[in-house]
């Protein structure tokens, strides 16, 4: 089984994204929501292992932005930033990092 874990940063600002709201997704739907705490981190998103199979982190970034004073446009560029994943049999540890902005984001598989 694998384990998962994410952390957001605002590049915009140069730090941690506290208080952005995220959904998992599995297989069969969603799994959990939360919240990313003050390091940027939601320790509590997943208690224990996922099976094998494509996941979805989906983040809510224009409502934090907005949260943070900046004025966006109506749509805003970036709404919500969805990142689709797959967890492969005996793949271990899944760190799923979100570097963003109010107009672009990067990710990777992280350690």
């Amino acid at each position: 089984m694998n384990t998962l874990s994410t952390h957001v940063l605002d590049t915009m600002h140069g730090r941690p994204a506290a208080g952005l709201a995220l959904v998992l997704s599995g297989p069969d739907g969603e799994i959990a929501r939360g919240e990313t705490n003050a390091d940027g981190r939601c320790p509590d998103l997943v208690s224990g292992p996922l099976a094998p199979g494509r996941y979805a982190l989906r983040f809510r970034v224009a409502d934090y932005f907005r949260a943070a004073g900046v004025e966006l446009p109506d749509p805003p560029f970036l709404d919500t930033v969805t990142i689709d994943f797959g967890m492969a049999e005996g793949g271990g540890h899944y760190h799923v990092p979100l570097l963003v902005s109010p107009y672009s984001y990067s990710t990777y598989r992280g350690s």
